[in-house]
């Protein structure tokens, strides 16, 4: 057996720092063609101050900020300009943040590639010795050292980008770009992309401010629902109510969190809020959104007391099991199941359903606590990693890993539930291997992924996911030395060997009592009546 990797202790999970709630518009057709105006003339906007952002690169200061802002200023107003240059930046970081995990994963290829490059052809992997396996025949290899030069050519490329501060940032996105070529594969016309893609690149956000009315002076939501928006100068004829505002006839009614919606308005604290077009559906959506104060992270101990709901998070569905505070599985497993094929739409709602059910069977258990496995699938998507199984790298990529945890983190913060990340070491193999078989019966199955939940609520605990540890070499007796870890490390005595205290459970009782206490004369013992019968024989004189 190989050298196992030391596993990484259990963590709370912070919860969420922001809140985003959403509501549709139902805009007449006047309305519908005021935001569109407003949102394709502001996107112009944002779209030439993010080419002068990206021009700057490196070299930008607060100074070119703010000449670009009181550039912007003239064009709409001041309370734009500041949205738009603060998504202009935003942007910015972000495709700086991809440009470093792109860099990252390229070493990681061609460090990988060339490990593999310089064993034999056809030789196995050594664990022990931190050995790859060879390529398999000589035409793999040849390919593999081509794409290592592509992998290092394109390498090359990125790092040029990163030294000198150059992003590539296109605005709609790159998808729905390349899908201008290839319509007919798409589904659509010229007409209808040319929609998707004046939607996707509008801009109608604008940042909250406290202290002002309703917490939001450009896109302004009241108590009642009234909707208005600033009109930028140049569209100010636009204007239906006074100061250059535009009131859409649409109600504004948040469901979900509206009071707390509404707490924040009335007392003027910041509020951002987004207008957008869903060309699909043909809707129209506002998205209000603002930052919450940082809690203080549950300690672990505290977010364990009442047991935990172990989570093996799989591709159809998510295996959860109830642990008590000893770590023993308490009832039934639960599957939770969902579909991760069709659109993003049927995917999130089917994610959102799955944890929904998993939160409310917590509550249901009385646990405090979800433990789930920090999952990380970003560098196990080659066939570097996992070789020719295409179905499995397929697998892993299409997995949600982070939409998923950071979805459950949001919603169970909403019902009081701790998150508990654990180390994925060995859980699926361990977990099979200690607890599958004997908690299988013939009126239950137990599949590797509910032992596997079991391993890692376990781990969440801090027990040993073994059940017991390997008995005696002689006899299954305690005379060799205690031999169970069922007890916490805290625990006083665990490592001695255990008393044998008379009972029903040991199989003994101590003298003077028992069901046969009162009945000795059947035994053949000094001093019993029976001993002394007319069919028992005397015993020799020892001298005569």
């Amino acid at each position: 057996m190989g050298a196992l990797r030391e596993v990484e202790a259990s963590f709370v999970v912070p919860g969420p720092a922001g809140v985003a709630i959403r509501d549709r518009l139902r805009v007449s057709d006047a309305d519908a063609a005021v935001l569109t105006e407003v949102g394709v003339y502001l996107g112009s906007l944002a779209a030439g101050d993010l080419t002068e952002r990206s021009r700057q690169g490196l070299g930008h200061d607060a100074a070119g900020w703010a000449v670009r802002k009181r550039e912007l200023t003239g064009k709409s107003s001041a309370r734009w300009a500041g949205s738009i240059t603060k998504a202009s930046h935003d942007q910015w970081a972000l495709a700086r943040r991809g440009q470093a995990a792109h860099m990252a994963w390229l070493r990681r290829q061609i460090t990988s590639i060339e490990a593999r490059l310089a064993r034999p052809l056809g030789a196995k992997a050594d664990r022990r010795a931190g050995l790859v396996r060879g390529y398999g025949s000589r035409g793999e290899w040849h390919a593999k050292s081509r794409r290592l030069q592509m992998l290092k050519a394109r390498l090359a490329g990125v790092e040029a980008d990163w030294a000198a501060g150059r992003v590539r940032v296109v605005r709609g996105g790159k998808r729905l770009a390349n899908t201008r070529h290839h319509l007919a594969a798409a589904g659509l016309d010229e007409h209808a992309w040319r929609q998707h893609w004046q939607a996707q690149r509008m801009f109608l956000t604008a940042d909250g401010e406290s202290g002002k009315r309703f917490g939001n002076e450009t896109i302004r939501v009241t108590d009642t629902g009234r909707l208005s928006v600033k009109l930028p100068a140049p569209l100010a004829h636009l204007a239906n109510a006074p100061h250059g505002r535009y009131v859409l006839d649409a109600p504004v009614a948040f469901r979900h969190r509206g009071q707390e919606w509404l707490d924040r308005i009335t007392v003027n604290r910041a509020v951002a809020y987004r207008i957008h077009h869903d060309t699909g559906r043909g809707r129209w959506y506002i998205t209000a959104s603002w930052q919450r104060a940082a809690a203080p992270a549950l300690p672990l101990e505290a977010a364990l007391a009442r047991g935990v709901v172990g989570v093996d998070m799989n591709d159809d569905h998510l295996a959860a099991w109830h642990l008590d505070v000893h770590g023993n599985p308490v009832g039934e497993p639960q599957r939770f199941f969902y579909d991760l094929t069709g659109t993003a739409q049927h995917r999130d709602a089917q994610l959102r359903h799955a944890l929904s059910r998993l939160l409310h069977h917590t509550r249901r258990c009385g646990a405090a606590a979800i433990a789930i496995e920090d999952l990380d699938f970003s560098d196990g998507t080659s066939r570097e990693q996992h070789g020719r199984n295409k179905r499995f790298r397929r697998l892993i990529s299409r997995f949600p890993t982070a939409k998923l945890k950071a979805r459950l983190v949001s919603m169970a913060a909403e019902q009081d539930v701790a998150v508990v990340a654990v180390d994925p070491a060995y859980t699926s193999r361990w977990g099979a291997q200690h607890w599958q078989k004997p908690l299988t019966t013939p009126r239950r199955t137990i599949s590797r992924h509910d032992a596997a939940s079991i391993a890692i609520g376990r781990r969440a605990l801090g027990h040993p996911i073994r059940r017991r540890t390997t008995p005696p070499p002689s006899h299954q007796s305690d005379g060799a030395g205690h031999r169970t870890v069922q007890a916490r490390p805290e625990i006083r005595r665990r490592e001695e060997t255990r008393p044998h205290l008379p009972g029903p459970r040991t199989g003994c009782a101590p003298p003077g009592s028992g069901a046969k206490a009162g009945d000795q004369d059947i035994q053949h013992r000094s001093g019993c009546p029976a001993e002394h019968g007319s069919w028992q024989q005397d015993s020799l004189p020892l001298s005569l």
